[in-house]
């Protein structure tokens, strides 16, 4: 088998389009993906990309969301982004590949050494194939190159940031990573502007703190503010540290500071700048308040003023 046989399946089918094609892979990179539009030759074809783009991701150098730019030249491509994705499926008219291959070099065969990959020819009116792409149309969401600089410029500002760097040793975060995760900037107010790509208002170390947060918490690219806010008080729940919130309603402070030491083996005065920053996300993306009862507690229930 050659090195390159899983491009020379893709190229080939590609190569055969004259209505549209799919090419759906979590990770893209620019070289390849420049490559697939190569291989179809029709001018007129339809070419519809579905990936995913996470800051962690794109620093981790396993996906350039780059191809934004090269989908414009070309003028033929629509992407759209389901952060949620896995599923690698290439589709020409009614010809359609599945397996395990992304749009890679090593995946691909194209660098050495190579992944050990599987593409298999199915029909393409196969139900799990149409559940996809029905998926895909409804949770799909457009990117654009306005999106795509700025998953970039965080993705680098994460790079460059000594303080970052084993959260890009592996694209994509572990469940024990998350859970791990503490809000680090103090004020959450910060963070929509810079997921927006605000960021010349910011000194370089706010600036960098807010990224390392956007990056563990992983939220889908182009939210608007309230959903935005919604995914982050979702991962914020998910810390077991605050599990007490959800079934007592309330959560003392210094319990909180106990089992954050305790979780991750730092210092006291670390674990209380972790709690009290966790009390500031939570007052303001949920609707808690504190309140002064020897060691102060959070509640549920609109802050008094």
């Amino acid at each position: 088998m050659r090195p390159d046989h899983v491009w020379r399946q893709i190229e080939g089918l590609l190569a055969t389009a004259h209505g549209r094609v799919v090419l759906v892979a979590p990770f893209i990179k620019k070289d390849v993906f420049k490559f697939a539009l190569d291989a179809v030759a029709d001018p007129d074809v339809e070419i519809l990309c579905v990936t995913r783009w996470s800051v962690l991701e794109v620093a981790a150098g396993v996906s350039d969301p780059e191809i934004a730019d090269l989908a414009v030249r070309d003028g033929r491509v629509k992407i759209l982004l389901c952060h949620d994705l896995h599923a690698k499926l290439y589709i020409a008219d009614r010809r359609c590949l599945v397996g395990s291959a992304n749009l890679t070099a090593k995946a691909t065969g194209l660098r050495q050494p190579r992944n050990a990959e599987l593409l298999l020819e199915v029909p393409h009116v196969h139900p799990e194939v149409q559940l996809l792409l029905e998926y895909i149309e409804e949770h799909g969401v457009p990117a654009s190159t306005e999106l795509a600089h700025q998953i970039r410029e965080q993705a680098d500002l994460l790079r460059e940031d000594e303080d970052s760097a084993e959260m890009i040793v592996v694209a994509g975060s572990t469940d024990q990573d998350r859970t791990r995760w503490r809000p680090e900037t103090r004020d959450p107010q910060r963070l929509y502007r810079i997921y927006r790509g605000a960021k010349h208002d910011f000194v370089s170390e706010i600036l960098a703190g807010v990224v390392r947060d956007l990056a563990y918490l992983d939220v889908p690219p182009g939210l608007d503010e309230q959903n935005f806010s919604a995914a982050v008080l979702q991962r914020l729940y998910e810390m077991p540290e605050i599990g007490q919130l959800i079934t007592e309603k309330r959560l003392n402070m210094d319990d909180l500071q106990q089992r954050v030491m305790e979780a991750d083996g730092c210092s006291e005065a670390f674990a209380r700048r972790a709690a009290e920053n966790i009390g500031e996300w939570l007052k303001y993306f949920d609707e808690v308040r504190v309140v002064p009862t020897g060691p102060w507690e959070i509640r549920y229930g609109r802050e008094l003023r």
